[in-house]
């Protein structure tokens, strides 16, 4: 069988039936809790990879704290939070809000964002990643802003084959509703990206995740979660801050997660396995 035409679990050295899982974090950088929590998420609990956030404030400090961790690159275009901003690293024009930093909002991006000014910044986030020491394993858009509008995925596919990194897309929206393709121009591409990704962005994970577990199918899934420990820091952003103190609590402190993944048959891996299999192509 060619690799065109074996599944991706059979790319990555398992039977067409297997059922792999990423628990992915989100996030690394935004936050020192959310650096604390995802280190520990992936050192002490079940996640398996997380993607950083080059613009961020505490990017720096996940740097520092990295290990040769499973670390992707959180492509980030918008800063959502009214009380803490950040903003482009190329100080791009169209991708600068009135508010300082990125714009807020997605739409507010696909108004005002130049695709041009996107690929730089976007180019110049793995780059400084790279600079860095992180040995990236995959890039992964923050609020999937540049996912599902045509001229800015353009822009993923770019740097996906530039890179050779696989890449997250979801598969809970369909073609029709993005209005393009997406997941078969990315095949196209020869560009890797897991079978299963359920697009729900809702602060708290809990219901989500044991949900995908209870329901699982055979292929690559990606479970991402948002782990942040509990400081005044966190709960100042807001009612958000709870669900992402609970994510924490779920993956590296709470057994049903254990359990559910024992219950599932599922096999944990991250997305350094797609990356070996994509640059084996």
């Amino acid at each position: 069988m060619s690799t065109n035409q074996q599944s991706l679990v059979e790319r990555l050295g398992y039977s067409a039936s297997s059922k792999l899982v990423i628990i992915s974090c989100d996030d690394l950088g935004a936050f020192h809790a959310a650096n604390v929590g995802v280190f520990d998420a992936l050192r002490k609990g079940v996640a398996t990879c997380a993607s950083l956030m080059v613009p961020a404030p505490w990017a720096r400090h996940a740097v520092m704290e990295y290990a040769g961790e499973d670390i992707g690159v959180h492509l980030t275009l918008n800063s959502e939070h009214p009380m803490y901003r950040w903003g482009p690293i190329t100080h791009a024009p169209s991708l600068l809000s009135g508010e300082g930093g990125f714009p807020r909002t997605i739409d507010d991006l696909w108004e005002h964002a130049d695709s041009a000014e996107v690929l730089r910044e976007c180019r110049a986030q793995i780059a400084s990643a790279l600079e860095w020491g992180i040995d990236v394993t995959h890039l992964a858009p923050h609020l999937t802003s540049i996912t599902l509008r045509p001229e800015f995925f353009d822009v993923y596919m770019e740097l996906a084959v530039e890179y050779k990194l696989p890449v997250r897309l979801p598969s809970t929206i369909t073609e029709q509703q993005a209005g393009f393709p997406f997941r078969a121009l990315a095949a196209e591409e020869g560009v890797l990206f897991p079978d299963h990704f359920n697009h729900d962005w809702r602060e708290g994970s809990r219901e989500r995740v044991l949900n995908s577990l209870r329901n699982l199918q055979p292929g690559v899934t990606e479970i991402h979660v948002q782990p942040c420990i509990d400081t005044p820091e966190i709960r100042a952003l807001g009612d958000a801050s709870s669900g992402w103190i609970d994510d924490y609590e779920l993956v590296v402190n709470d057994t049903s997660l254990k359990q559910a993944l024992t219950d599932s048959g599922a096999t944990l891996i991250g997305y350094r396995d797609l990356r070996n299999a994509m640059r084996k192509m």
